[in-house]
């Protein structure tokens, strides 16, 4: 938290107003942590009745009306906040240790090596060496200028082979990740990753899935936008069935259905032609909700029946070569069946466990990403 000095006012202190970019970071940290409902205050402000601040982020290029006329950040809007919440995470690690998706293959990429070869029909231009090219030429035609270049004269960089990874990145929206911060920090991570992707990996693809009695595919924007669900129940003991073929009316959205984001994440990926596929699970509780062919089940306390569908698609993502890493988030108290559960997923998916707490989670979870099957184990 800021800290803050208060004082008299005596005249002598010098005002300096805040700039566009300070108040909309100001605005974004609280989109962080409530969602979209930061901006819902603002739709029923006329024009001209609008802060001062607000019509100064406008300005900027921020912040702007939608076609229905409620407050919504603009793209560029957007990029500000990956961007900011990337470099925030930076602060928190070494950020030598991000690298690429690096195979021991050769071929047309993004990485020039120091070996040089021929040039070949087809090679990109922007890998000719052109010191190397001209030395030929001018060997070639015994000095002189001009040096006339001809096709044997021409040398490109040899680069190193970028395999393209796709990801999607599973998000708990229960009740419960509304609690110490966890959701909050998963996710400015979630934005920060997808900067990242954007600005060093543009060949790769990235999916945001929130995960909670459903499970639903988010945009960038719905992702800035997204809060935990609230709790609507609170019984000790609940079993019940909904049919996704009828009229769903009051169904408690808080529950965890870990079950189905990892099916729609798996069809997902199974439609995208990267070579390297990967989900990347976050979670602070055991599921609690399942599907049966075309009913969603809610069973808590966590049941033996739930945690048994969960695993049997981790097993399926697994056969498909789909790389299935869970992190679980421990903040309130040590949660020895979450723990256990995300180990047990690590073990018949043959990927990676953990369990953290939100300060360690960005550090995880950036490693996943980056080094691939490479990735420490922790936890397990």
């Amino acid at each position: 938290m800021p800290n803050y000095e208060y004082s008299k006012w005596d005249g002598s202190q010098k005002f300096r107003p805040q700039s566009a970019d300070e108040v909309f970071d100001k605005i974004s940290e609280l989109m962080m942590q409530h969602g979209e409902d930061v901006l819902r205050e603002l739709d029923d402000v006329d024009d001209e009745d609008l802060p001062e601040v607000v019509e100064m982020i406008r300005k900027e290029g921020l912040i702007d009306r939608d076609e229905e006329g409620r407050w919504t950040v603009t793209p560029r809007g957007l990029r500000k906040i990956q961007g900011k919440s990337l470099e925030d995470l930076f602060l928190t690690f070494n950020r030598d240790a991000l690298g690429r998706h690096e195979t021991r293959e050769k071929g047309e990429g993004t990485v020039s090596l120091e070996d040089t070869r021929p040039y070949v029909y087809g090679d990109p231009l922007a890998n000719v060496d052109m010191r190397e090219t001209l030395k030929n030429a001018y060997v070639r035609q015994g000095g002189g200028v001009p040096i006339r270049l001809t096709h044997d004269d021409y040398v490109v960089h040899d680069t190193e082979f970028q395999a393209r990874c796709a990801t999607v990145v599973l998000i708990d929206m229960s009740g419960s990740m509304g609690r110490y911060g966890k959701y909050y920090t998963t996710k400015k991570v979630a934005l920060a990753l997808q900067s990242l992707a954007r600005t060093r990996y543009p060949q790769d693809s990235m999916q945001m899935i929130g995960f909670y009695t459903f499970a639903k595919a988010m945009t960038e924007r719905e992702l800035l936008n997204s809060a935990p669900k609230p709790v609507s129940m609170y019984d000790s003991r609940i079993h019940l069935r909904f049919d996704l073929d009828r009229p769903l009316g009051r169904v408690p959205q808080h529950f965890t259905n870990i079950h189905a984001g990892l099916k729609l994440a798996r069809s997902h990926l199974m439609r995208q032609a990267a070579g390297n596929k990967q989900i990347i699970v976050i979670t602070d509780g055991e599921p609690t909700a399942h599907l049966e062919g075309r009913e969603v089940v809610l069973i808590y306390p966590p049941s033996e029946k739930t945690a048994a569908h969960t695993l049997t698609e981790v097993r399926r993502c697994a056969a498909t070569g789909i790389r299935v890493s869970s992190y679980a988030l421990i903040e309130d108290y040590f949660y020895l069946g979450l723990v256990n559960f995300v180990q047990e997923m690590a073990r018949v998916s043959n990927g990676v466990a953990a369990y953290c707490s939100c300060e360690d989670l960005g550090k995880l979870v950036f490693e996943s990403f980056v080094g691939g099957r490479h990735a420490k184990r922790y936890g397990a």
